[in-house]
């Protein structure tokens, strides 16, 4: 029996870094609302922005969330007009995401270990990773590629066949395409944390052989995992995908 190609999410399926993504986007905030300039966000901000965090898509999205926290605006309410409050403060989407990569490269810069400690593994999946060490294995992310190699570079991890990241320009659908038509023979399996993500493949004919799964240790809610079970999508925990 053939092993399913991973094609594995990033954040919230391998690394927990709500923390840093936080900081990261408080910092970049700093740089585009003067108001904001030599502050530094609280306990508080990070805990809210931690329950916003599963209705962010994009990295660049947590200067906009992180601004509306500095300036008071509830989870709930934020939660319910967030598509507004990224349209209306996040007109600018490629300016913001330069900066957001900027800032991260300052950070690193200027406190390399500090960042990759802001930026843990979840427990057990270096060790998972390890053993697909001369496998075939992707990792499909919205974050830049620099910042996930270095990330699994620190630990121990060696970096898989691809990564698709910001970088290329490209949908996961797209991605998953590519994968599709480069393993003709093999069960691409995309592992996510993201519902919204698994809901556009499922709608997407043409992936309709990629096998799905949604993680329940990542950036989802209760209700997420319910409706992916309704849709008939499977969600594992985290020790199935340590077994597995």
């Amino acid at each position: 029996m053939k092993h399913p190609i991973y094609a594995l999410d990033f954040d919230g399926v391998i690394c927990d870094s709500a923390v840093e993504t936080a900081i990261t986007g408080w910092k970049a905030a700093t740089h585009v609302w003067p108001d904001m300039a030599n502050t530094v966000p609280d306990e508080s901000h990070i805990e809210q922005f931690r329950a916003l965090r599963p209705s962010l898509e994009t990295g660049y999205e947590a200067i906009i969330l992180m601004r509306l926290l500095q300036q008071g605006e509830s989870v709930e309410n934020i939660k319910a007009n967030i598509t507004t409050f990224i349209k209306q403060l996040g007109a600018d989407s490629t300016l913001l995401k330069q900066l957001f990569g900027e800032t991260r490269d300052q950070w690193i810069q200027h406190a390399r270990d500090e960042w990759i400690i802001m930026n843990p593994l979840f427990e057990g999946v270096a060790e998972r990773l390890q053993k697909l060490s001369g496998q075939t294995w992707y990792i499909v992310t919205t974050k830049q590629e620099r910042f996930v190699e270095q990330i699994l570079q620190s630990n121990q991890v060696e970096l898989p066949v691809d990564i698709y990241g910001l970088d290329r320009k490209m949908g996961k659908q797209a991605v998953l395409q590519e994968l599709l038509e480069k393993h003709g023979a093999h069960t691409i399996r995309l592992i996510e944390d993201r519902l919204p993500t698994l809901l556009g493949v499922l709608e997407n004919t043409q992936l309709s052989a990629v096998d799905m799964q949604l993680v329940d240790w990542g950036y989802n809610t209760e209700q997420d995992r319910a409706d992916a079970r309704t849709k008939g999508i499977k969600v594992i925990g985290l020790s199935e995908f340590l077994l597995n």
